[in-house]
């Protein structure tokens, strides 16, 4: 069934993200896809991903395969603002995938994580 209260924050290149999803979709869930390396991200979207999943910029922020680190932005000293802005620009450095849903959002690292929003 579709489930349009359901979103996935997708990176179709990424494995985990792709199992996410079929994962969703193997509990009968259709959600709405949103691919944002595609379509970027606002402040207030970020800031409200990280405010409703009770993590901090840095617990999303994607380390691996990213210039966060050349961006100073693995640094301790490094605001939660400024992580923020990076990921505004470049929209790699969002660890994937994140779902949300009514009851909360949450960065879906194992993918089973995905299972307790639903």
């Amino acid at each position: 069934m579709s489930r349009p209260d359901v979103v996935i924050y997708h990176n179709p290149a990424c494995g985990t993200s792709r199992n996410t999803l079929a994962l969703l979709r193997e509990k009968g869930v259709e959600p709405t896809v949103v691919e944002y390396l595609k379509v970027g991200w606002t402040k207030d979207q970020l800031q409200e991903l990280v405010d409703r999943s009770g993590a901090t910029a840095r617990e999303l922020l994607r380390e691996r395969g990213t210039q966060a680190a050349e961006l100073g932005l693995t640094d301790p000293a490094t605001s939660d603002e400024a992580i923020l802005a990076a990921m505004i620009l470049d929209p790699i450095l969002v660890n994937r995938p994140i779902v949300v849903t009514e009851k909360g959002v949450a960065l879906c690292r194992p993918p089973e994580r995905a299972l307790d929003l639903l």
